[in-house]
C-alpha cells in the first residue's frame, strides 16, 4: 500500500512538472505597429514585448499570426494560449486571464482636414454618413450597442482606411497611438486628418486562456513589471512609437 502511494505521488509530481513546462502558444493578428510581417520576419512593438517576456520567463513559446476571429476562438477553447493585443472589457473579463497593460490609447473619430468638419457628439456622428468599422473591434460592438444607424462592419482595418481615403465615409474611428501606421497604407498621414471627439479609452493586454496555469500568468505579469522598472519596456515603446508620449498607464 505504501509503495502504491509512493507511485501515486510520483505520477502527480510528473504531471505537475509536465504542466509547468507545457508549450505556450502565442497568437496575434496582423496590425502594425503591434505585429506585422517584414521580409519574412514577424516584427512589431507587441512582438518585441512578448519576445522579451518569453526570454525573461523562460517560457517554451512561439508567436503565430492569424486572423483575429480565429485567434480569439482558439484562445477561448484551448489551454496554454496567449493572445495579444486584446482590449480588456467587462464582457471579456471572466473569459481570460490578463497580463498588462502593454498599450493604452484614446479611440477617437477623425475626418479629412479638407472636409472642414466638426463633430461634437454621437448624434452628429450618426448624421455624418456611412461609418465603416472593423467587425472584430470592440469599438464596433460599443457603437452597435448605442444603435448608430450609419454603422456597418467591414472585415479588416485596411478596408476601413481605404474606404475613408476614397471618400466612402466622412469619419474614421482610430486609436491615437496607432494613427500613423493605420493611415499609411492608404497614403495618408496624421497631418491629413482632423481629430474629432474621443469615443473611448482602451487598455490592451496579453490575454491568457482560462485553462492556462495561473502561476505562469502571474510570472508574466511580474516580469512585465520588471521590464517597466528597468527601462526595457519604455525603450521598446520609444523604438516603435517615437511620436507618442508614453501613457501614464504604462509607466
Amino acid at each position: 500500500m505504501g509503495l502504491l502511494r509512493c507511485y501515486g505521488v510520483l505520477i502527480v509530481a510528473l504531471l505537475s512538472c509536465t504542466r509547468g513546462h507545457a508549450e505556450l502558444r502565442i497568437l496575434t493578428e496582423p496590425g502594425p505597429p503591434t505585429a506585422f510581417m517584414q521580409d519574412g520576419q514577424l516584427r512589431g512593438f507587441g512582438v518585441d514585448v512578448v519576445n522579451e517576456l518569453i526570454e525573461r520567463t523562460g517560457a517554451h513559446a512561439q508567436i503565430e499570426m492569424m486572423p483575429w476571429t480565429r485567434a480569439y476562438t482558439i484562445a477561448q477553447r484551448e489551454p496554454d494560449i496567449a493572445l495579444f493585443a486584446m482590449v480588456r472589457t467587462p464582457e471579456r473579463e471572466k473569459r481570460f486571464q490578463w497580463v498588462g497593460p502593454i498599450l493604452h490609447g484614446k479611440v477617437r473619430f477623425y475626418s479629412l482636414k479638407s472636409r472642414g468638419m466638426q463633430v461634437n457628439n454621437l448624434e452628429e456622428v450618426a448624421a455624418s454618413g456611412p461609418l465603416a468599422v472593423p467587425k472584430q473591434w470592440y469599438s464596433y460592438e460599443a457603437l452597435q450597442a448605442k444603435g448608430l444607424p450609419n454603422l456597418y462592419g467591414v472585415p479588416t482595418p485596411q478596408t476601413m482606411v481605404t474606404l475613408f481615403a476614397h471618400g466612402r465615409g466622412n469619419l474614421i474611428l482610430l486609436e491615437d497611438i496607432l494613427l500613423r501606421d493605420m493611415l499609411a497604407p492608404a497614403g495618408l498621414e496624421p497631418a491629413d486628418v482632423q481629430p474629432q471627439m474621443v469615443f473611448m479609452e482602451s487598455s490592451y493586454y496579453i490575454a491568457f486562456s482560462l485553462d492556462s496555469d495561473p502561476a505562469v500568468v502571474a510570472d508574466w505579469q511580474a516580469k512585465l513589471a520588471e521590464m517597466r522598472r528597468d527601462g526595457k519596456f519604455s525603450a521598446i515603446f520609444r523604438q516603435w512609437l517615437p511620436h507618442v508620449e508614453l501613457p501614464a498607464a504604462l509607466r
